[in-house]
């Protein structure tokens, strides 16, 4: 019981992460595209795709400080304590999002996005709470599991913006803002109260925030490979889940709730897949990594068609193997490098997702510019160099640092 009330607990608060990340997704593309111009689609005059590129860009920039930093404080000072900050943070970075667009103040908008960011890098803390509680095949399918569970913010956030649009552009982020609170009642109940006078100070924190963020890692040969291909395979992943939003509307004219029903179609596949993506398998990891980022790279080349059909069938596709390749790698991970503490194992994981967005959202305000095929087709090479590398790896019967 006390494992389920754990797992339960850690999915709800992976969907409410990603819901609030991928909010946004189907409701910015036809604002800056086909948008009213104004102060916000165009904020001093620049063209609405660069606004909309730093608009996508300025999340994952937080997201990329808060998960380099947060996995490694709760290793240091609990898991409780952080997720009740950063969840009721990300509540209020919502309600203050939902207020800049009302105001139609486009600086405001990047500055609420950012600190929603900041602190929705949780999954850090998610994920080593989980990998350091259970053992053996539970841990397997809990990690599973929440992947699944963060498959599915992906498709609840867009759900959620596609059928309450309608109502008004702010009323999906106060929905949002609303379940984040709510979840951090489920996270007071739930977990464990650490003793009084064991808290953290905010010198301390900050102390532990530079000496023991997640880039520490990379003094490491193993962590320091493995950084470098996860980071090639989530650029392409990465520049699929913010562009392909903008490839229906420019290819398939699809307006928010159009867009909003194909990610549920892709979402939903992928998330049933991530309940069984945990099971184990005779295959050599890297090589099962090699053969599903390469599926991954040819569902994401598909957009470089430029066909509906053909791009609509690689979307739906595309969360089979990334389902399974995601589930493949943070259990090969937590069991191979958990000695330098779950926490920042995880944070490094989620800090690679969070710079390959931060890249691919600035690649993207350049070549969109000229075509937006050209960020996606960049995306799928890289994710396929990616499955080149883990190959050569399983050929070689041997990865650094083993």
């Amino acid at each position: 019981m006390k494992n389920a009330l754990l797992i339960a607990t850690a999915c709800l608060l992976g969907l409410l992460s990603t819901t609030g990340a991928s909010l946004p997704y189907p409701i910015l593309p036809p604002l800056f595209v086909n948008g009213a111009a104004d102060g916000f689609t165009n904020f001093l005059g620049l063209p609405p795709k660069l606004l909309f590129a730093v608009a996508l860009m300025v999340n994952p920039v937080g997201l990329l400080i808060g998960t380099s930093v947060l996995g490694s404080l709760s290793d240091r000072y609990g898991r409780r304590p952080l997720l009740l900050f950063t969840t009721v943070g990300a509540a209020l970075g919502h309600a203050l999002s939902a207020w800049a667009l009302a105001a139609r103040s486009y600086p405001l908008f990047l500055l609420a996005r950012f600190g929603t960011g900041l602190l929705e890098g949780q999954s850090a803390i998610v994920r080593a709470m989980l990998a350091e509680r259970l053992q053996g095949p539970i841990r397997n399918h809990a990690l599973s599991w929440l992947n699944g569970s963060l498959h599915l913010g992906w498709l609840v956030g867009p759900l959620l913006a596609g059928f309450t649009v309608g109502w008004g552009v702010t009323v999906p982020f106060h929905i949002a803002a609303g379940a984040l609170l709510l979840g951090a009642a489920l996270v007071a109940i739930a977990l464990e109260r650490r003793p009084r006078g064991d808290g953290p100070g905010w010198s301390a924190m900050w102390s532990v925030a530079r000496e023991r963020h997640a880039f520490n890692l990379l003094r490491h040969d193993g962590l320091r490979s493995l950084f470098g291909v996860q980071l090639a395979y989530t650029c392409g992943v990465t520049a699929f889940y913010e562009f392909y939003p903008l490839w229906l509307v420019e290819v398939g004219h699809y307006d928010t709730r159009a867009i909003s029903l194909v990610n549920v179609g892709m979402c939903g596949l992928m998330t049933f897949t991530a309940l069984f993506a945990g099971r184990q398998s005779r295959v050599e990891p890297m090589r099962r990594a090699a053969f599903l980022a390469a599926a991954v790279a040819l569902a994401i080349a598909s957009l470089g068609t430029g066909k509906l059909w053909i791009g609509l069938a690689g979307i739906m596709l595309f969360g089979m193997p990334h389902a399974f390749y995601n589930a493949l790698i943070q259990v090969w991970a937590a069991d191979r490098f958990g000695g330098h503490g779950q926490g920042a194992v995880m944070g490094l994981l989620s800090t690679t997702f969070c710079l390959a967005n931060i890249l691919m959202a600035a690649a993207g305000a350049v070549l969109t510019l000229v075509d937006t095929r050209l960020v996606l087709v960049t995306g799928a090479l890289l994710t396929a160099w990616a499955a080149t590398r883990m190959r050569a790896w399983s050929r070689a019967g041997q990865l650094a640092g083993q």
